[in-house]
């Protein structure tokens, strides 16, 4: 595996996104490298991925395509899995069959670090994972793993936050999006506590992600999935939530998570509609903040991010 030397500065990250180039955001023009790789399933590897974004080595879990030792010539699209919070980068290995069910599909599966907090943003006063996983992993598996530059990206969670966050702040880098129980639009009447709880919850203070919700609102509302919707004009997208405790059954702390955020979902499905933004929403009746609801959602949305792939369904 090669491990090329050159690295990538915030700056010069900056400078590039505020080009609006995606061809340079999204290029080879000084990418990180991976330190380390440990193969931990027949097509799974984990990468140390050497990062200037977040200061530090930072874990990306892998599945190559099935062909990929015996097709050196081909390039492969990328589908992009988003973990949640309070979870890590290994957690769609460990909840579903992705690798099974991936066999053969010419693609690759990446599924990058997103912080403790699984929000991949650009933090006011922190990391930027954002960067991370929207310039140096692309770059990196460009380089290293012949990825094309068809991507496709879905998450759970505060992933499914992540998912839309990047495909609307970045328009046309992704063929698809999807989210499941995502936050989608974080100053929404209630979400900015919640928001607040999981930065909390991991020992880091509140002010550092995007600052105060009032006094940073214009911030809040750059990184808001909602109030950036237009950028999603021309891609395809999947949402799908639960009403939580209204038809729940004894999931009482995952119904209520997720009936916190129904009505955020479905205020940025409505401005979707506003803006004439194709979606297809599966709005469901009960339902937990869980994996039970999460791999049948991905399941269900798959036709369209295989199509948008170009893989078999």
């Amino acid at each position: 595996m090669p491990h090329p030397t050159t690295g990538v500065s915030r700056r010069a990250v900056a400078k590039a996104a505020a080009a609006g180039s995606l061809a340079v955001l999204f290029g080879a023009a000084g990418t990180a490298r991976a330190e380390a790789a440990t193969q931990v399933g027949p097509r799974t590897f984990d990468l140390t991925v050497s990062s200037a974004a977040l200061g530090r080595g930072a874990p990306l879990r892998l599945i190559l395509p099935t062909d990929f030792a015996t097709q050196t010539g081909r390039t492969y699209p990328v589908l992009y899995l988003l973990h949640g919070a309070h979870d890590d980068y290994t957690s769609w290995t460990r909840e579903t069959d992705i690798e099974a069910f991936t066999e053969g599909r010419d693609l690759i599966v990446a599924m990058p670090h997103g912080g403790p907090t699984g929000i991949p943003t650009d933090w006011l006063s922190g990391p930027d994972y954002e960067t991370f996983q929207l310039t140096e992993v692309p770059a990196l598996l460009a380089r290293d793993y012949r990825a094309s530059g068809v991507r496709a990206v879905a998450g759970v969670s505060t992933g499914g936050y992540g998912a839309m966050a990047h495909a609307a702040r970045h328009p046309g880098a992704f063929t698809a999006a999807a989210s499941y129980s995502g936050i989608l639009d974080t100053t929404a009447l209630g979400v900015p506590p919640i928001v607040d709880a999981i930065v909390a919850r991991e020992n880091l203070l509140p002010l550092t992600l995007w600052g105060n919700p009032i006094l940073n609102l214009l911030t809040w509302q750059g990184f808001n999935p909602r109030a950036r919707a237009s950028g999603l004009r021309g891609t395809p997208l999947y949402v799908s939530s639960g009403s939580g405790l209204a038809g729940g059954t004894d999931e009482l702390l995952p119904e209520a998570l997720e009936s916190a955020l129904w009505l955020s979902a479905h205020a940025f499905t409505d401005t979707l509609t506003l803006l004439g933004i194709p979606v297809t929403t599966h709005y469901y009746t009960g339902g937990a903040h869980s994996w039970t609801y999460w791999k049948r959602e991905f399941t269900a949305s798959w036709p369209m991010l295989a199509r948008a792939l170009g893989v078999p369904e």
